[in-house]
């Protein structure tokens, strides 16, 4: 139950996430010079960072997913430590 409720949490905070910037210094620098003057060659920037940093997470969620799919229906013994 309580992986479950870990789980839900991550998906809750993955869920409610606003949308970023995520861009440092120079890449905004870089960017901002980019749409200089009606060009468009630094759009797709920021969109580009973002999906390279949702594939790490993306492989994170699926191999967790997998070990606790397959972990799930083993059946542990329990001992109990108290009276």
């Amino acid at each position: 139950m309580k992986k479950l409720i870990i789980c839900f949490s991550i998906l809750l905070v993955l869920a409610a996430s606003t949308k970023v910037h995520a861009q440092c210094a120079m890449c905004t620098k870089a960017a901002a010079e980019a749409t200089k003057n009606g060009k468009k060659i630094g759009l797709g920037l920021n969109s580009g960072i973002l999906m390279l940093l949702a594939m790490p997470y993306s492989a994170i969620m699926v191999i967790g997913g997998v070990w606790y799919y397959n972990n799930k229906n083993k059946k542990t013994k329990y001992v109990k430590f108290y009276n």
